[in-house]
């Protein structure tokens, strides 16, 4: 793992930091809402440099020590009612992601995103094709109204504060994650949170920009037919943030997509899925060095 740096994007300054050989193909990974690049966790990251990647993770704008802005979120309203004014959008942070690649691997990327992380990979892969190798969208929907979350979910991003709100998100990952986390997978939130807040130089209301920019998203599905780089769709059964429909239609969309769809996987990323999605994203990479 290498010290952090910072890439000038426009107005926006990321921050980013790499593991593995410089000479090896570069995996970009773009995160979910309001999470630090801390949430790709080391052992993550080691595991695909193994396989011959160079990985760069990154804290999206508005989080960790990336930029970030200001202005408001979304009212709970708004969430209910799907009726947001974002303050930027989706495709604002793909060309975020769009002008790391070009800085960090001008010949481009493998991009891997999870939630939030995979409509910002979709948007990257349609606004930058020439940047793009190869597209993974972990628990992502192409925003034509497939994916919605389960009603019992919502309170979920309608929740005050926890007192303590380390465990409140431990307590959260176990609402919204997966059959068969371990103790070992609430203690990786614990230790990750921790990182997370003492790297974080924003207020808070970061996350809230996120979401409204997630409100506001548009359908891509017509623009993803019209991919051309290698795509792989990884998605929980079991997920019920963005439920596994989601994701077939997004592999629906993208042409020769291949869909994974993993029993028991909720909407988080624990120790046992990660096997999966390391393989996912190898077999990915695969067919496009092969063209």
């Amino acid at each position: 793992m290498e010290p952090e740096q910072y890439t000038d994007v426009g107005a926006v300054r990321l921050c980013h930091q790499s593991f593995g050989d410089p000479a090896d193909p570069v995996v970009v990974l773009v995160m979910g809402l309001g999470l630090s690049l801390d949430w790709w966790r080391d052992d993550l990251c080691a595991a695909l440099a193994g396989r011959g990647f160079r990985v760069v993770r990154f804290d999206n704008r508005d989080v960790g020590r990336s930029t970030h802005l200001s202005g408001p979120g979304i009212s709970a309203w708004g969430f209910l009612t799907r009726r947001a004014r974002p303050v930027y959008t989706l495709a604002d942070m793909a060309d975020d992601t769009g002008g790391l690649i070009a800085r960090v691997a001008p010949s481009g990327a493998h991009v891997v995103g999870a939630s939030l992380g995979a409509s910002v990979a979709q948007e990257t892969a349609i606004r930058h094709p020439g940047l793009v190798r190869s597209l993974t969208s972990v628990m992502g929907r192409p925003g034509d109204g497939t994916g919605r979350t389960a009603p019992r979910m919502i309170p979920e991003f309608l929740r005050p504060p926890p007192a303590d709100p380390v465990e409140g998100l431990v307590r959260s990952f176990r609402r919204i994650g997966s059959h068969d986390r371990t103790a070992v997978d609430d203690e990786d939130v614990r230790v990750t949170f921790r990182r997370a807040q003492a790297r974080e130089t924003g207020d808070g209301s970061g996350a809230g920009r996120q979401l409204a920019a997630i409100v506001a998203e548009r359908d891509r599905t017509a623009d993803l037919r019209a991919l051309t780089c290698p795509a792989l769709v990884l998605h929980g059964c079991a997920d019920r943030v963005i439920r596994p429909d989601g994701g077939r239609a997004t592999a629906a969309a993208v042409p020769g997509a291949e869909l994974v769809e993993v029993p028991g996987m909720g909407h988080d990323l624990p120790r046992w899925v990660w096997p999966e999605l390391v393989e996912g994203i190898v077999r990915t990479a695969s067919r496009a060095h092969a063209r």
